[in-house]
Formats: C-alpha cells, structure tokens, sequence
C-alpha cells in the first residue's frame, strides 16, 4: 500500500486549475465551491466567529484554495477538499453504478447497496450517518464517532476495531481532518469503502487500498448551492446529488486513470506549444504557464507510476487466478 499521507500530494496534483471561484458558501453542514464545476465538502460542525476571510475567497483561483489541504485549522482545510472537488469535477465522471434514492433512506443509499455482503461480517462505519442504527438489528455493526453518542465508539476505537474489521465504510472527511492516513493503514487488509459527497474522484485511491469509492454526482448544482446554504444535511439527496459507486479494482482503475493522463497529456502539448509561441515572439524571462506546466509534468509522472502499480497488481491477480 502506498503511503497514506502521501494522500495530500496527490490532492495537490490535481488541484492546479488556475480558474476563479465564483461563489464559496460554508454551510451549516456541506461547504460547496463553484467555479466552472461544483465541488462539495462536509463543514467542520464547529461554531466560529472569528474566520479572517469572509468577502475574500470568490475570485481567488482553484489552486489557490486547494493549498490549504495541509493546513491543520478545520475551515481551511475544508475549503480546500471543496475547491479540490470542484477542480477534480472537470474529468470525466468514471464508470460505475449510480444508486437512486430511496423514499426516507436516500443518505443511506450506499448501505442499502452493500447490504447483501455484509451478513456475518464484522462492519465498521467510521462516522456516524444519520439513520444507521437501523442496521444494527441486521448485521455486526460498530459506528466510530468523533462526536460519539449513544453506541457510538471514540476515535481511539479505530485502533481495537478496524484490524479486525471484515468491512469498513471510511467517511471522506477523514481526508480534511487528517485521520486519513491511520485509518486507511489500519483497514488495509477489509474491504474498505471511501465514501461521502466529500469523496474525490481518483483512481489511484486504489493505491492507498481503498477497494470501493462511494461518493456523489451532482444532479442539480443550483438546487446543491441553495439547499447546502440554507443549511441543508441529508436533504441534499433527495434532488441535489446521487451516490455512485465505482469499484477500484486494477482494470476499472487503469481504464480511468489512462482517459485522465490522456487528458493532462493534452493540456501538457497546448501548454509546451503556447510556451515555445511566447519565447518565439521574443518575450524575456520566465514563461508565464511555467508553474502550472511543472505541475502538469508532475502530475503524469505520478501518474504513470500509478499505472505501473495497477498494471503490476491486474499482472499478479490474473497469474494468480
């Protein structure tokens, strides 16, 4: 498994856009990013009335508010996983299975999916949705809660639970708060399922040995920014987004990540031909792009490595079988 924290090198590769945020809303529950897509993150839930930049984020680019990934202050860091999203939300939606919602449940849309498999399994949720419990009577449940309540383990827990855990169902806001990289390692070995509309869509997940992601496709980007403004949780689900499911076996991950390093191969050739058309008109000194086609080169390094990884891992699986 690749290095968990490693994680937020890889959020930082994506995360180059240089495209101006139009809107930045931090709602009571979800924070959404609007540029030319939608990106969404869970707020951090903690009451503040001292944040420095309010009036200040729209206008700001993409990458801009992505580097606030590694920040440890909640609010940063979450702004940052929703300018990411919003960035990450220019690919191509991957393949996989879109799970429509059902009447009362729609959050619960992805439990209700792997319901089947998880009879005589040892499941660990880390993060409480609302309405789980109704799961306890059906299956070996055990909820990990920053916030416990009620059953609800603490966070601690992760570290008696998850080694023996069969399945575990791993919150995307983990990334934002930084129990990422502990809790992937310590599931290294379930089936893990990354899941939330806070869930990035990156093929090479696979690499960190998530098994499943879990996150969401925005149906309607109005009805998200006005529900998620107007302090909207579960209600997201019932117009504004579905769940998707996208299973990170090696082939569905290689087939991905080769249209996305098809895509930055592109963006790669346009950046090096305006850069060799700049110097031709006899401009001086550094190219304007050259941060930005650094980056690029980066980034299909990493992902190249990536592919390598996958096509190594499919190689073992089929000689194997």
């Amino acid at each position: 498994m690749e290095n968990p924290a490693r994680i937020y090198e890889l959020l930082l590769d994506y995360a180059g856009s240089d495209t101006a945020v139009t809107d930045l809303n931090i709602g009571l529950v979800w924070t959404v990013c609007k540029a030319q897509h939608t990106g969404l993150a869970m707020s951090p839930g903690i009451p503040t009335r001292t944040l420095p930049w309010p009036g200040t984020l729209a206008g700001k680019t993409l990458s801009e508010l992505a580097g606030w990934i590694t920040d440890w202050e909640p609010y940063k860091a979450t702004v940052a996983m929703a300018a990411i999203n919003c960035s990450l939300n220019r690919y191509e939606p991957p393949s996989g299975i879109t799970l429509l919602p059902a009447p009362g449940n729609a959050n619960l849309a992805v439990f209700e999916h792997f319901l089947p498999r998880l009879q005589g399994k040892k499941v660990v949720v880390v993060g409480r949705y609302p309405g789980i419990e109704r799961y306890a009577e059906q299956i070996d449940l055990s909820i990990i809660e920053r916030q416990p309540t009620s059953s609800d383990y603490p966070d601690p827990a992760c570290e008696f639970l998850l080694p023996d855990a069969d399945w575990v169902f791993l919150t995307a806001s983990s990334i934002t708060n930084k129990t990422f990289p502990r809790l992937a390692e310590l599931a290294g070995h379930a089936t893990t399922v990354l899941m939330g509309p806070t869930v990035p869509w990156l093929p090479e997940l696979h690499d960190f040995a998530i098994d499943y992601l879990a996150g969401v496709e925005v149906i309607d980007p109005i009805k998200l920014y006005q529900t998620a403004a107007e302090g909207g949780g579960v209600r997201i689900f019932d117009e504004a987004v579905r769940y998707r499911i996208v299973d990170l076996t090696p082939g569905n991950s290689m087939m991905w990540l080769k249209n996305q390093i098809a895509q930055d191969y592109s963006d790669r050739q346009q950046l090096n031909l305006a850069m060799e058309q700049w110097y031709g008109a006899g401009n001086k000194g550094r190219f304007p792009e050259f941060n930005r086609l650094n980056q690029v080169t980066t980034k299909l390094s990493r992902m190249d490595s990536s592919y390598k990884r996958l096509w190594d891992a499919g190689n073992s699986l089929s000689e194997s079988s």
